[in-house]
């Protein structure tokens, strides 16, 4: 009979078998350079880049999503939760020990059964026990091996899946921030203009009394005034509505916000360069698409291992006693070992199904993770096309504007003089308002536009904003809201 230091010996000798395939990073074919790279970018994709921004406002914001936001917790919740699943899983490949004390004490019937007591003899009668007991399935074939690889990789996964929540979070904060001063812009310009027409409007009607105008161009006055009125009320509508989604951002119940500086005073950051496959490998959804086909492709393994033997050590040492104050000394002890071992023979197909399910879960999530990669490089092409002709729009835009202001400064001259219509006045003011309309919303654009583009390329500043979730929240101070 085998004693239990050899089946231990057998175990880890023979434990070093694993059925499965091992993992290797599936092929990917990458471009070698971005279509429109930056040639003189600086490498900055490390580094803290909302700070760039050079608004203390926008800072603290992102500070207080990344400690209050509901679903930054729950990312985390949800890593803890997995952290569980791995040490479980990770607890079958040791040895399970467990202990058990027991203490009976009853009377035994008289005169009843085949066999009635003895004259004489005490029916009452005490039965006491402790155990120490010991269970080991030998991984002989390495299914706990693998299912400990899986575990591991999903644990590692969900970690880059709150790593993704945080990319996620700083720039949906940053671009609503943005988005927030565009339509604070913009409700500058309509109420500048809006009480620039009113004015104009007036003057019409003192006009039009002394029998200096028409009623046709005190109603082309009127539309005018009207049409710049009615951009009000949605611009307020979309700020109050930013407002609301940027506040549930950072962890609050929907409300105002204060604001920093201006759109047009935030500071451009610059773009990040670096090689397509250096760059991309930061970011968390890769890696979480690639530690998912990992966990998926050692699982095929566990399902192969179905087919072969399952062998178990089982160990129980102890003292049984009628005597509680016996139960520790000389006759009292008892012990036993044992092995057991396993072997589907039939089972309809059953493994055969499993190693099927785990093969396409595999193929599934390859394909995903190549799939990760394609939109990967086409979200930094987006970024940087846009970037770049956002730019090239804002440049054309300024020049726009100051062209059609003296457009506008001319066409009042000529009205005034009597040499043309209010026509040629109202078609260069109207024009002028929504150029400086568009041209307060590219310059939303280019910033959105740089926040993608760290979005895309998630370098080393999803680190450094990870450390900040672990600081304590640093919230703006209670400033006046600044009139937009």
């Amino acid at each position: 009979m085998l004693r239990p230091p050899l089946f231990l010996l057998l175990g880890l000798a023979l434990g070093s078998c694993t059925v499965g395939p091992d993992y290797e990073r599936a092929k990917v074919e990458i471009p070698a350079t971005f279509r429109y790279a930056d040639q003189e970018a600086r490498q900055v994709s490390n580094t803290l880049w909302w700070e760039q921004f050079q608004d203390s406002v926008l800072n603290d914001l992102i500070r207080t999503a990344l400690n209050e936001n509901k679903d930054v917790k729950i990312a985390a919740a949800r890593v803890e939760e997995y952290q569980g699943r791995y040490g479980e899983t990770h607890s079958r490949r040791f040895p399970q020990i467990g202990s058990g004390l027991q203490g009976q004490r009853a009377k035994a019937p008289l005169n009843s059964g085949p066999v009635p007591l003895a004259s004489g003899t005490n029916p009452i009668y005490e039965n006491y026990q402790a155990v120490l007991g010991v269970s080991w399935e030998l991984d002989i074939w390495g299914r706990l091996r693998r299912l400990d690889e899986a575990a591991r990789a999903e644990l590692l996964a969900t970690e880059e899946g709150r790593r993704a929540v945080i990319l996620s979070l700083v720039s949906a904060v940053a671009t609503s921030y943005v988005n927030l001063r565009d339509l604070d812009r913009e409700l500058e310009i309509a109420r500048t203009t809006v009480k620039l027409r009113s004015d104009s409007y007036e003057i019409f009607k003192l006009r039009y009394t002394a029998s200096v105008v028409s009623e046709m161009e005190l109603a082309q006055s009127q539309s005018e005034y009207e049409r710049a009125l009615s951009t009000v009320p949605r611009l307020e509508s979309l700020a109050a509505q930013q407002e609301n989604a940027l506040a549930v951002l950072l962890g609050r119940n929907p409300g105002p916000l204060v604001r920093g500086r201006a759109l047009g005073q935030l500071t451009l950051p610059a773009v990040p360069s670096g090689l397509p496959s250096a760059v991309l490998e930061q970011r968390p959804d890769l890696r979480q698409a690639e530690l998912n086909l990992i966990a998926a492709n050692a699982r095929i393994g566990a399902a192969k291992a179905l087919y072969f033997p399952t062998i178990s050590l089982t160990g129980l040492v102890g003292s049984v006693s009628n005597q509680l104050s016996d139960l520790f000394t000389g006759p009292a002890e008892t012990w036993s070992y044992a092995a057991a071992a396993t072997l589907p023979i039939f089972t309809a197909g059953g493994i055969a199904g499993q190693v099927q399910q785990a093969r396409a879960i595999q193929q599934q999530y390859l394909l995903t993770y190549q799939q990760a990669i394609q939109s990967a490089f086409k979200d930094v092409e987006n970024a940087l096309i846009a970037s770049q002709k956002s730019r090239e729009q804002l440049a054309t835009q300024a020049r726009q504007i100051e062209a059609l202001r003296t457009y506008a400064r001319l066409a009042n001259l000529r009205y005034d003089n009597g040499y043309t219509s209010y026509i040629e006045v109202l078609d260069a003011e109207r024009s002028l308002f929504d150029v400086e309309l568009s041209y307060a919303n590219t310059q939303g654009a280019v910033l959105t536009a740089m926040i993608d583009l760290y979005k895309a390329t998630g370098g080393g500043w999803v680190d450094e904003a990870d450390r900040l979730t672990r600081l304590e929240p640093n919230p703006p101070t209670n400033r006046d809201r600044a009139a937009p």
